[in-house]
């Protein structure tokens, strides 16, 4: 990082202060298989404990460590914006999502064998088999482009606002 500082020709400290403040700059050196298991609220009510102490158990590791034979490394890191598929993983830079503790053990597997799960047209696919995000009913809704919401002649006119009207303001 002070060669980085170096040619970007400011101080060492504004460098290090960039790498340690955000999750993509790793500063040890992780696995060949980096996997970032996502541990906010809608993961965590979703499963992904039991995913963390699927990992642990099955690689013999602990959150930030690196397995003796240098292929994982798992962090757990915050929201990965993969709610609606939860519990997830990203695994260097794909997301493997909708795990359980079986799914995960077969991509654990299947990474030690050099052989991951292919991607399909638009990245990873759930581990539960769906294409996309949707339930397991498929799309339910939106089927049409949503209409937008009238909004009325001088609605904006009066520059005040009563707190007791926000929601007409809103168009709530």
């Amino acid at each position: 990082m002070d060669k980085v500082a170096q040619v970007t020709e400011v101080t060492p400290a504004r460098v290090y202060e960039v790498a340690s403040f955000y999750t993509m700059f790793n500063r040890t050196k992780v696995g060949k298989y980096f996997l970032q298991l996502c541990g906010t609220t809608p993961c965590m009510i979703c499963g992904s404990e039991d995913i963390k102490k699927t990992i642990e158990n099955h690689l013999g590791i602990k959150n930030g460590e690196t397995t003796k034979d240098g292929l994982f490394t798992l962090l757990e890191v915050e929201c990965l914006g993969a709610c609606a598929n939860a519990p997830m993983i990203q695994m260097n830079d794909d997301y493997y999502e909708c795990l359980t503790p079986e799914t995960t053990i077969e991509l654990l597997e299947a990474c030690k064998k050099g052989n991951p799960p292919p991607m399909g047209k638009w990245g990873s696919l759930p581990m539960n088999g769906q294409v996309s995000c949707e339930g397991p009913l498929g799309k339910t809704s939106l089927f049409a482009e949503p209409k937008p919401v009238p909004i009325p002649e001088g609605r904006f006119d009066e520059p005040k606002v009563d707190p007791a009207d926000v929601k007409a303001h809103m168009a709530y």
